[in-house]
């Protein structure tokens, strides 16, 4: 209570002070508002001061947005708002985004770095998982053309006769010139059971020809391991995946049970894959301390690799590789070559020298860059250059042959590059259809017969269908049985074995 209140409503001096110490009285809540006023007061006259007028002391902008106002993508906004603006008709946001980042792409003039959008990203994880549907093929863009880098092992690409560097021309009828690899892969792949006609070319001047595949599961198997004779193990790695390693040391197990005396190791048509799978398969044919490869990133220097203590392989080995021997099989091959004095044997690799690394984007596409490029133990860069075998050992003339379509009938009196084709097929496995020449006559007539006969098929001498594919068959077994790149290595291996 007041004093007013104790005398009845009137005030009384009771307390008298001199004018110098007399006070206002003020409540708490009152003063901190006055406070917080004379701050707001102050703030704003500072504000007004040091921004306006001829002196002023700073200029005050708006927060940059870093992702719309880079002075780099202006002409980009520009040109979106303009075309959002102005087209005629209403456009696909989202396909007009993922164009501009593959545009961005492409003018890299790099086509192992790519964009997959959403729908492309979930199928490269499907690609890695324990099996897909499809066709079963490495490809790669190269100018403006999808070239296969090479076919998956005991896939119907295989089976089909698909080759390393066959171009694709046209997808069930549609071109797929000017493509991404992503593009196309969507067009090439679909579900077990289901055809698609490629058309493909063979060689520059080859002139383009139909290979109908039926689609199947293509399991991702990537280590095949068999014992020939003389105790020589073979082992096949046809892909650099995330369990390689894993089933190259199991089947390394089961050969040296098997008494394993000398060891070839094939990676012909091995497109690549992981890096450290590269490594860790290199460090078991390389002493401790020697270089197995060197990683450059960007604006760094080479950071080298070298071999450790773990398990090494103590018997003789060789190298078989080929054109389709690609990225990390490249880097096996430089890693045994130059830092285990390895022989290479076959024909010079693709030459690939540089790692990509996929990025996921918040809205689930990916986008893959390449990030860096490796370099031999001793430092060489092999990008489009492909590494030298030791012993160079090429296919049969036979071995690159184009496919044949087994829907196309051929027979007496018919000519064409497909019949020539056939005649020199038939010549490769035992069979004589007189000049080869591209002329149906009655000679040729007398071999398609005579490897009806052997085939228990309908006599007829028309090659068709399953004479067609009988055909192929047993040139694919010939390859298969008379190969001279693994002839060669088995015998490089024997003369190590008896020194």
């Amino acid at each position: 209570m007041d004093e007013k209140e104790k005398n009845g409503g009137h005030e009384a001096e009771t307390n008298y002070e001199p004018p110098a110490k007399r006070y206002i009285r003020i409540k708490p809540f009152s003063l901190v508002m006055l406070i917080f006023g004379l701050v707001l007061a102050t703030a704003a006259v500072t504000f007004f001061a040091l921004t306006t007028g001829e002196d002023k002391v700073v200029e005050v902008v708006s927060p940059q947005n870093p992702t719309t106002d880079r002075k780099e993508f202006k002409k980009l906004y520009e040109a979106y708002d303009e075309m959002k603006k102005t087209y005629y008709n209403e456009i696909d946001e989202s396909a007009v985004i993922d164009g501009a980042i593959n545009g961005m792409i492409e003018a890299l003039g790099d086509p192992f770095s790519d964009y997959l959008n959403e729908k492309e990203a979930r199928q490269l994880t499907e690609s890695i998982s324990s099996s897909f549907e499809g066709i079963g093929a490495e490809i790669q863009e190269l100018n403006g053309y999808i070239n296969i880098v090479s076919p998956i092992k005991n896939s119907p690409a295989e089976r089909a006769g698909l080759l390393p560097n066959d171009l694709i021309i046209a997808v069930d009828g549609k071109s797929i010139q000017g493509m991404s690899s992503s593009e196309a892969v969507l067009l090439i792949r679909g579900k077990k059971g289901t055809t698609v006609t490629l058309s493909v070319r063979r060689g520059e001047m080859g002139e383009p020809f139909d290979v109908k595949i039926v689609r199947d599961v293509i399991p991702i198997e990537t280590v095949y391991a068999e014992m020939l004779d003389n105790n020589i193990a073979h082992i096949h790695i046809t892909s650099f995946s995330e369990h390689t390693y894993e089933e190259l040391l199991a089947a390394l197990d089961e050969m040296e049970k098997q008494g394993m005396e000398g060891l070839i190791m094939d990676v012909r048509q091995n497109p690549g894959g992981m890096l450290n799978t590269a490594i860790d398969i290199s460090d078991l044919f390389v002493e401790k301390d020697k270089n197995l490869f060197q990683y450059e990133g960007k604006g760094n220097n080479p950071e080298v690799y070298v071999a450790s203590d773990g398990r090494k392989v103590k018997v003789p080995v060789t190298l078989i590789i080929d054109d389709g021997s690609a990225s990390a099989s490249e880097i096996l091959a430089g890693a045994l070559k130059e830092s285990a004095n390895v022989p290479l044997i076959g024909i010079k690799t693709y030459g690939k020298g540089t790692v990509q690394t996929p990025k996921d984007l918040p809205d689930g596409s990916n986008l893959k860059l390449t990030t860096a490029k490796w370099l031999t133990p001793d430092g060489n860069w092999i990008h489009e250059k492909g590494i030298e075998p030791d012993i160079e050992v090429p296919y049969p003339s036979y071995a690159m042959l184009p496919f044949l379509d087994p829907s196309m009938e051929m027979k007496e009196g018919m000519v064409s590059p497909a019949i020539k084709t056939a005649e020199e097929m038939l010549s490769a496995v035992g069979y004589d259809p007189g000049e080869i020449d591209g002329l149906f006559d009655q000679t040729t007539e007398t071999a398609v017969l005579e490897l009806q006969k052997a085939l228990s098929l309908k006599e007829d001498g028309v090659l068709v269908g399953d004479t067609t594919y009988g055909l192929m068959n047993e040139l694919r077994n010939k390859i298969q049985e008379e190969d001279p790149q693994l002839l060669k290595a088995k015998e490089v291996l024997m003369e190590q074995i008896k020194k």
